[in-house]
């Protein structure tokens, strides 16, 4: 079970979140919503280890995966490399049929500047469901896509959720978004913000 306790967040003298408290089950998606600059990347940021400038507690496995708004690739190696960097004992076979499950079979020696947003966006997921993570934190990973195009990658990310169940945080402020990837949708209000009362099915 993964536990957020937060308490409080500072920046400098300005607290940008209260009391802040959810879990999210094995295998099931909990979609975090609020508009921009409420705080939810903070939340995520805490929730992934990668902010420790906090009050409070979160219990995560180590085996986790985050997806970024941005895919966050390195330009000068290929599809597969930025593939098997994070995941050195995968091997060159797992690595394709991973590329493939994206859509991106063949494409295998492309680098990322070769590759459309859509495409790199794919690469991102590939890569964060390598790992057959335990944990994946998703930061509006549709943010900047066509409604076509974020259609399509809803699509497969849903698709890649039920086949490998990680518990997953996945933050947005679409509310169509988190009412469709989502078992359970959490939001946050206020300054300072804490979670709203209600929790709602999705």
């Amino acid at each position: 079970m993964i536990r957020a306790d937060i308490t409080s967040k500072f920046f400098g003298e300005q607290q940008v979140l209260g009391q802040v408290q959810f879990t999210i089950a094995p295998g099931e998606t909990v979609a975090l919503l609020g508009p921009s600059g409420i705080g939810k990347s903070t939340i995520l940021r805490i929730m992934a280890g990668i902010d420790t400038r906090f009050e409070g507690r979160v219990t995560r496995p180590e085996n986790m995966a985050i997806v970024f708004q941005e895919p966050n690739l390195l330009p000068w190696r290929n599809a597969l490399d930025n593939l098997l960097i994070p995941h050195p004992t995968l091997g060159a076979v797992a690595a394709r049929e991973a590329l493939e499950k994206v859509g991106l079979a063949g494409r295998d020696e492309a680098f990322p500047g070769q590759l459309s947003l859509g495409q790199q966006r794919r690469l991102a997921l590939a890569r964060a469901f390598a790992g057959a993570p335990e944990f994946l934190v998703m930061d509006e990973p549709f943010v900047s896509l066509d409604p076509e195009m974020a259609d399509q990658m809803l699509s497969l990310t849903e698709t890649l959720i039920a086949e490998a169940r990680p518990a997953t945080l996945f933050v947005t402020h679409a509310r169509a978004e988190a009412d469709r990837l989502a078992d359970r949708v959490i939001a946050l209000s206020g300054r300072p913000a804490t979670l709203s009362q209600k929790a709602d099915a999705a």
